[in-house]
């Protein structure tokens, strides 16, 4: 029998954290009451991987977390527990480092003429004259030409079988391409058989182009036996394979040799830096190793999905998580082959809604991983009277004067040009193309083309657009949004053209005919989800410190909070429209744990005492700035992060900070790394947290904020366990977590204390809970008890169960927020917890009539007006049941 959704449990699979390490901890998951193991990627990993996302072979399950045997223990023993299993799915990309993807391989070693050339999404005619049909790896530390010459590549033979080496990086050699080389080695050893070989290699292979079957079918074949024929050559005859190693020597010394060899080749090695302008295939962002798969094509959907579907169709898979599908062509066409392969799974993706963004209603799935409930949430214990002090506070002690609008256009103009100038570029090349076809357009440059495209994606408000060229559709949120950016585009830059601007919007909404046309729709839209990403997830939110927990991904801190009107709103329609969405509110790919921003959140309440505070702080440290670094900006995300992550060691402070500076890419970057300001940052920290008299002014204040942070955290944590869909809990967060963004959220959780607890929490007292405050057993409680109400009362929560607000009178009405599930079920839960400081008073809030039992603390409770003061004096927050019967 398939489990309900009840809540999913994600944990991170690594080289040390295997399927048989999941396996141990099923059963405190049930005990825990989830009903769903919900896990990262597992099919087969770059070596090493320390998260799944770079799989280089969809066929096989990755052999580091223990391989097939033990994966299908993991499923026996999660289906003898009663428990579903959500998988990671990855449709977007693979990695293509060195031979581990055995179709990247085949299309460097063959070209058009693989059968694989047309599965990712090569641009093969981006390549210049004098290198067609190429592959450009930009893996080189240096010039093509200085590497070459200093020796840095070598070709290593072996029973017939040519590998060109640089470094760690490994490439195929093509044998048609050392034919003179075998020729040579045939004729000082006198082998026949290797003579042949290197004839049919001039013969069969090299007028061998092109994408057709049947072309295809005869290459591979001819190679094979030519292969197998040259690999048994090697075994028997000794004096050949020597020969043979001989030339590969001469070869390996010979820079002008090598050369004509490289150039013979499918691809061409190059300097790293040329992939941000001449990358001629699709990334995942700017991640060069990770090359993005042409997944509309239904045999690549085949290929690609077809292990994870034979788990469904077994019965060992309930749910999919869908990874990144604002980077595939047509998400909705590919949602509608998914769905129809498996038409009973529990479907997820990972879509970024922006504010006011609705998931796209001809997606046949059933919600997203929920970073739009995080953020839905999190606003609700912002303050928003506290906005103007923190916008002091910020502005002043940093310089920093920009607009947060124009800071994000800035920042997206910034990764557009520099880190996705390769996608830009290939961009631009079909829109002069596309504008050479008409007449009105074709006399404007490459420069002028080249702006419009950029000023239109950097002014885009949500990730993409869901234009479908193949299915002539563009609906009114396409138009709304792409009409949106043009016209701010238009308006920031008055020195184009307008009707060139105008001319773009009618090809973006498919309003020109014609197949360039149409893909240059395609295309854009899979530029503006990268500049998204890369421009204010990794960019801005690294940049823009007023107050850091709203920088989550989805997130707008440019807005400051979420009204209790607008969280019951979204609560209602997240009931009726998609009841199944996960609610999260932390993932692998938070910037801050819950716990980090429900403590921080808190300064919106104090911007006085916080603005106090960092003068202090700041004035006392100056002494360890080391030629002005760090900057003042980093110095207030610095003091952010050690009220939110303490207490924090100093490694793990300075690797976060040495990212945040990175990603800023103001001062450092990845591409970039200034040392001597990394180096001061560095030593800044250590100073800082070596000064007794800054850490005691420091724990003082964050001090007086841990208590009411935690009561955040139970308060986030209750509304995610109650609200309409399915909570998700991240690995180890059912206890206090003040984790950083990864790697610092990926650290080992133990399981072993968390079973402890449970089991020893089930017996406590809500006085005895909070007395082990600082264990978690508080937070542990608020999931053990909500699941268990879940598991056992299923209809209240799921998709017919229904949502009605309640509202507080009183003193503290602003700081309560509490709803009905399903009749029989109510949570109340506290918010801007600083205000409360005179305690509840005479606040009221009407629970249904019937007779009531709270579950966190076993009280009776009579419905009717009932006085706040009362129903939360053992417990911070509470969890009704109505009683049956």
């Amino acid at each position: 029998m398939k489990p309900e959704p009840a809540a999913t449990y994600r944990v991170q699979l690594g080289p040390d954290f295997g399927f048989a390490r999941a396996e141990e901890i099923v059963s405190y998951l049930a005990d825990l009451g989830v009903s769903h193991l919900y896990t990262s990627p597992y099919l087969q990993a770059a070596s090493g991987s320390a998260h799944g996302y770079d799989v280089v072979d969809p066929t096989r399950v990755n052999e580091e977390l223990g391989g097939a045997e033990a994966h299908a223990r993991m499923c026996g023993a999660l289906r003898e527990a009663g428990m579903g299993h959500m998988i990671d799915v990855v449709p977007n990309h693979m990695a293509v480092q060195g031979g581990q993807n055995p179709w990247w391989w085949d299309i460097l070693e063959n070209g058009l003429s693989s059968r694989y050339a047309g599965y990712f999404d090569v641009d093969w005619e981006s390549s210049e004259e004098r290198w067609p049909n190429k592959v450009l790896l930009p893996v080189l530390g240096g010039h093509y030409g200085r590497v070459l010459e200093g020796g840095q590549f070598r070709i290593e033979h072996t029973e017939g079988v040519f590998v060109l080496h640089y470094y760690d990086h490994s490439f195929p050699v093509d044998p048609s391409s050392l034919r003179e080389l075998m020729s040579r080695a045939a004729e000082a050893c006198g082998s026949e058989m290797l003579a042949f070989i290197a004839e049919c290699h001039l013969r069969l292979l090299q007028p061998a182009v092109g994408t057709a079957r049947r072309t295809t079918f005869r290459v591979h074949r001819d190679k094979a036996v030519l292969e197998g024929l040259l690999a048994r050559v090697c075994r028997e005859e000794a004096e050949t394979s020597a020969a043979l190693d001989a030339e590969v020597e001469r070869l390996n010394g010979d820079p002008d040799a090598m050369d004509a060899v490289i150039d013979r080749q499918n691809y061409r090695p190059a300097y790293w830096r040329t992939a941000s302008r001449d990358l001629g295939y699709r990334r995942f962002f700017d991640i060069n190793g990770l090359a993005g798969l042409r997944v509309e094509d239904p045999e690549v959907f085949r290929e690609s999905h077809a292990l994870s579907l034979a788990w469904i169709r077994r019965g060992w898979v309930q749910g999919v998580r869908i990874d990144h599908p604002d980077g595939l062509k047509d998400p909705a066409e590919y949602f509608g082959r998914l769905r129809e392969a498996c038409p009973d799974t529990w479907i997820v993706a990972e879509k970024i809604l922006e504010s006011g963004e609705k998931l796209p209603r001809d997606w046949p799935i059933d919600g997203t991983t929920g970073y739009d409930f995080l953020n839905l949430v999190c606003g609700l214990f912002v303050d928003p009277a506290g906005q103007e002090g923190l916008d002091r506070a910020y502005a002043e002690f940093t310089g920093e004067t920009v607009p947060y609008p124009a800071l994000v256009r800035n920042c997206k103009r910034l990764v557009l040009t520099d880190l996705l100038g390769s996608e830009l570029n290939r961009l631009v090349s079909l829109f002069v193309n596309i504008c050479e076809r008409h007449r009105r357009h074709r006399d404007y440059t490459r420069h002028e083309l080249k702006e419009a495209l950029l000023e239109t994606a950097a002014a885009f408000p949500v990730y993409r657009t869901y234009v479908s060229a193949h299915r002539r559709i563009a609906g009114p949120e396409d138009e709304r949004y792409t009409g949106a950016a043009v016209a701010a585009a238009m308006k920031e830059r008055p020195d184009l053209d307008p009707e060139l601007f105008l001319f773009l919007k009618e090809l973006l909404l498919l309003r020109v005919e014609g197949p360039l046309e149409g893909e240059l729709a395609m295309r854009f839209q899979q530029l503006t989800g990268p500049a998204m990403a890369k421009g204010v997830e990794d960019t801005v939110f690294y940049r823009y410190h007023r107050l850091a927990a709203l920088n989550e991904v989805g997130g707008d801190p440019g807005r400051f909070g979420t009204s209790l009107k607008m969280f019951h709103k979204a609560c209602g329609e997240a009931r009726s429209e998609r009841p199944l969405s996960l609610l999260a509110s932390t993932t692998h790919d938070t910037k801050r744990s819950e716990d980090v921003r429900a403590r921080i959140v808190l300064l919106s309440e104090i911007p006085d005492w916080w603005e106090e505070a960092v003068n202090r702080w700041t004035s006392r440290n100056g002494r360890y700035r080391g030629g002005g670094f760090p900057d003042r900006n980093t110095e207030y995300l610095l003091y952010q992060t050690l009220v939110g992550a303490w207490p924090i060691s100093g490694e793990r402070l300075s690797a976060y900070m040495e990212k945040a500076a990175r990603e800023a890419k103001l001062h450092t970057s990845w591409t970039q790394p200034n040392e001597a300001y990394e180096a001061a940052l560095r030593d800044f920290i250590s100073a800082v947290l070596r000064d007794r008299e800054f850490l005691d002014d420091m724990e003082d204040f964050v001090g007086a904020l841990v208590q009411p942070g935690r009561i955040n955290s139970l308060a986030q944590t209750l509304l995610k366990l109650t609200c309409p869909g399915v909570p998700d809990i991240y690995q180890g967060t059912e206890l206090w977590d003040l984790s950083l963004v990864d790697p610092d959220n990926r650290r080992p959780v133990d399981f072993a204390l968390r079973r402890r607890l449970l089991g020893r929490e089930a017996g406590l007292s809500p006085e005895e809970s909070l007395a082990g405050m600082d264990e978690g057993l508080p937070k542990l409680r608020v999931v053990r008890r909500a699941l268990l109400l879940r598991r056992r009362r299923p209809g209240l929560f799921g998709p017919e169960g229904s949502y009605r607000p309640l509202h507080a009178r009183g003193p503290g009405e602003a700081h309560v927020v509490a709803f009905v599930r399903g009749g029989a079920a109510v949570t109340v839960a506290p918010r801007l917890v600083l205000g409360l400081r005179n305690g509840w008073g005479d606040t009221e809030i009407g629970i249904p009539r019937g007779r009531w039992r709270n579950v966190l603390t076993e009280d009776a409770v009579e419905g009717g007006r009932t006085m706040l003061r009362d129903l939360l004096s053992r417990f911070p927050v509470a969890l009704l049941e109505r009683e049956e019967g």
